[in-house]
């Protein structure tokens, strides 16, 4: 079973690679087996007995959302689930309907990254399936390990193509330069990633990673490292002890002295798979083959092998060599505090060799950030097209940095971004209508010729290259023309008479209407159309065709003037709400149910009846950082359905509604066009000195503890006041306001319990 990361976009192309390499008939990919989790078992029970969709639907939210979270445990851990249950004999059946299939494949999938490889053709081991056009091995990766046979991961790592595109735009300033020459200690990467600006970084850019680099305050590679591999469930348990200890390493404590030198390098906490081997040699006298042995047995849970490596582990086997813990001067109490340490650890451990190399390439991508801005971002850009909600976070990530995004443009854009001067230049291939094909015979072109003259310059010198009225509105639609100083208006009304014109100079020249003698004269094809002198397309439809034209805003945002508003009423940044719930790990600042605001612009209405002879619109709101399904019923849509139509700028206020598989949604309460705020964009007060007030039910307890090892992951000046319910008392506290802190209070406290003002 061994890993390979491959610098690749698309995994495809590393199949094609193996293929090549082997032979497809020595190659396959390997199956796995979507199971039934809890809250999807009952929905799709909930379905098959023809239960009302809102009835099930409330069943499966009153599941909690923990990790490998079953019905059983959330009948004992839901109160609501267990009242549904007794006193509802329908919702009953269900329930044990789904405990009865919960587990059991729902349906077949190909595995992310697993080959399976066979001297002989694969058919002669096991049989294979299709699954959509890759064949794939009808065994489990498990079963296939058993029979003996070699699996690998096989994982295309889009960030290395990243690195490399970036490293191949610094190559046209800085000839010499190479990505793995720059120093691996460089304090000023070290100080973004401390200061929280991990966007774009390769494994840190999540909320909660983010507030882990805030709180520790990374200094090397090997900091990085951990990081890495704690972040995850089981692991995470031990980030606060890791930051502690890190600030002040007199807290370390080992629970032997022979733990030292295996724990220092992570200040005492337990963090790779290979410390797992060397506690259980060095304390226990257990062999490398041993050890690892033991330690696949407890990453696979294996519990019976498990509890008898116990006796092992503490008194020996001498009947393998083993001498055991007390043998080495190791209390039993100890060794088997120690043991217990290594089962909680161990089913999430992580392979260390694995954790480097992901730290080294978040390193890199946050050293080309933080020195090389514009390459990296150009390459990034790049890398995520076909993501609009990466874009968009990108984008604004690029705005935050000071770099502006340039329209395309016809004398300078290549394919994909790149940089121009000191900002990042739209790629051609992003532009609707316009076909690889003809990209490069404009690029070469551009290099042969010479930069376009104007636009009838274009047209012609471009006519016969796939060049037809769609793809040149496009470009005009785009701003590809701007920089030559002409109106987008003008060019739009006179171009189809120009590509008219270059069609009919073309077939005129072609059947023998020139001059025998003198041949083709100087500017016999220059059609030399006038353009018209009309007013321009206003800044908000300029940003309108460049949506319709790439699917993105290229010279602004219609949100733009309204930034200092929205942030003033509190409205949450779309792309944070989808992010956090696409993130599987880690603490979550948006729950299911819960009350937000969000403002955006309406960009697709879409108005049903319903079974209920009642109407209700599915409304897709963005801003620039991402964009968001609204639900609109009838009594919403009877109040504020005259706000709702595309183009619209609005506030919309509603509870999230997170369905399994599904992007979230807004249940929307309201509608209300953005004019509605009290104060017009622009004429904010100057902000006053900002606090965070915190309600606690008292000033001591568990409480006060948590909030204590929180604040010390966001060391600051910044002012907090803590109010403590009990003792009708305020304390005062010091940290930095970062979005990561405010997104745990939040989630723990609740909104009502967080104010920062």
């Amino acid at each position: 079973d061994i890993d390979v990361d491959f610098c690749v976009n698309r995994r495809g192309e590393v199949i094609d690679y193996v293929n090549r390499l082997y032979g497809s008939d020595h190659v396959a990919q390997i199956v796995t087996f979507g199971t039934m989790a809890a809250r999807m078992a009952i929905r799709d029970v909930g379905r098959a007995l023809s239960i009302g969709y809102a009835e099930t639907d409330n069943v499966a939210k009153q599941v909690p959302t923990a990790l490998n979270m079953t019905i059983d445990e959330a009948l004992t851990l839901s109160k609501p689930l267990k009242e549904i249950y007794d006193s509802d004999e329908t919702m009953k059946r269900l329930i044990d309907t789904a405990r009865a299939l919960e587990g059991m494949p729902r349906h077949a999938s190909t595995h992310a990254a697993g080959v399976v490889i066979t001297e002989k053709p694969v058919y002669e081991y096991v049989p294979l399936a299709k699954n959509d056009e890759s064949v794939v091995c009808q065994y489990q990766m498990t079963t296939l390990e058993e029979l003996g046979l070699l699996k690998m991961d096989f994982l295309g790592l889009r960030n290395l193509t990243v690195l490399k595109d970036a490293e191949n735009l610094v190559r046209r300033r800085e000839p010499d330069f190479r990505i793995d020459r720059v120093r691996d200690d460089d304090p000023e990467t070290f100080r973004m990633l401390a200061e929280g600006r991990t966007s774009g970084v390769f494994q840190l850019e999540s909320t909660g990673m983010t507030g882990v680099c805030t709180a520790l305050k990374p200094q090397s590679i090997e900091d990085i490292t951990a990081v890495i591999a704690l972040y995850r469930p089981g692991p995470m348990d031990s980030i606060p002890r890791f930051i502690d200890c890190s600030a002040h390493p007199e807290r370390i404590r080992y629970k032997h002295e022979l733990l030292r030198p295996i724990l220092n390098v992570t200040y005492g906490c337990i963090v790779y798979q290979e410390q797992v081997i060397e506690i259980f040699r060095n304390l226990a006298g257990f062999s490398l083959g041993q050890a690892d042995n033991i330690r696949r047995a407890m990453s696979k849970k294996k519990h019976a092998v498990i509890d008898a490596e116990r006796v092992a582990f503490v008194r020996g086997d001498p009947a393998r060599g083993i001498a055991g813990a007390l043998a080495r001067g190791v209390s039993e109490e100890t060794a088997n505090s120690i043991y217990d340490e290594i089962i909680d650890f161990a089913s999430y451990a992580f392979n260390k060799a694995h954790a480097v190399s992901y730290a080294i390439v978040a390193y890199r991508t946050a050293y080309m950030k933080r020195h090389y801005p514009r390459e990296y971002m150009a390459a990034l850009l790049t890398s995520v097209l076909e993501n609009s909600a990466k874009v968009a976070e990108y984008i604004a990530e690029c705005r935050e940095m000071g770099i502006r995004l340039l329209p395309p443009d016809v004398n300078e854009s290549d394919a994909n971004f790149t940089v121009a001067g000191g900002n990042i230049r739209f790629g051609l291939v992003a532009i609707k209508g316009i076909g690889w094909g003809m990209i490069h015979a404009l690029v070469a072109e551009r290099e042969q010729g010479g930069p376009f003259r104007d636009f009838e310059d274009f047209c012609r010198r471009m006519a016969g290259r796939e060049l037809n009225r769609r793809a040149a509105e496009s470009l005009i639609r785009a701003g590809a023309f701007d920089s030559m100083g002409f109106k987008r208006r003008s060019l739009i009304q006179v171009c189809g008479a120009v590509l008219d014109s270059v069609s009919r100079a073309q077939k005129e020249n072609i059947s023998g209407q020139f001059d025998l003698f003198g041949g083709e004269e100087e500017g016999s094809m220059n059609v030399s159309i006038p353009l018209p002198d009309v007013e321009e397309f206003s800044a908000r439809e300029k940003m309108a065709m460049e949506k319709e034209a790439t699917g993105l805003y290229l010279s602004g945002h219609p949100m733009d003037e309204y930034r200092e508003s929205v942030r003033r009423i509190g409205a949450a940044p779309i792309g944070a709400v989808t992010a956090d719930f696409a993130q599987t790990e880690g603490e979550h600042r948006f729950a299911d149910g819960q009350l937000v605001t969000l403002a955006g612009v309406i960009s697709s209405v879409r108005t049903r009846t319903t079974k209920n002879n009642s109407l209700m619109s599915y409304v897709v709101l963005e801003d620039d950082s991402g964009s968001m399904e609204l639900i609109v019923f009838q009594k919403t849509l009877d109040t504020c359905g005259a706000y709702i139509r595309e183009n619209e700028i609005v506030i919309a206020r509603g509870r999230i509604s997170a369905r399994d598989e599904k992007e979230p949604q807004l249940m929307c309460d309201s509608v209300r066009p953005i004019a509605d705020l009290s104060a017009a964009p622009g004429d904010a007060p100057e902000k006053a000195e900002r606090r965070l007030y915190v309600r606690l039910p008292s000033a001591g307890g568990a409480e006060m503890h948590r909030l204590g090892l929180l604040l010390s992951m966001f060391p600051g000046s910044e002012k907090m006041v803590i109010w403590c319910e009990k003792e009708k008392k305020k304390l005062a506290a010091k940290c930095l306001f970062h979005e990561a802190l405010f997104a745990e209070l939040r989630e723990w406290l609740g909104e009502e319990n967080v104010v920062l003002k």
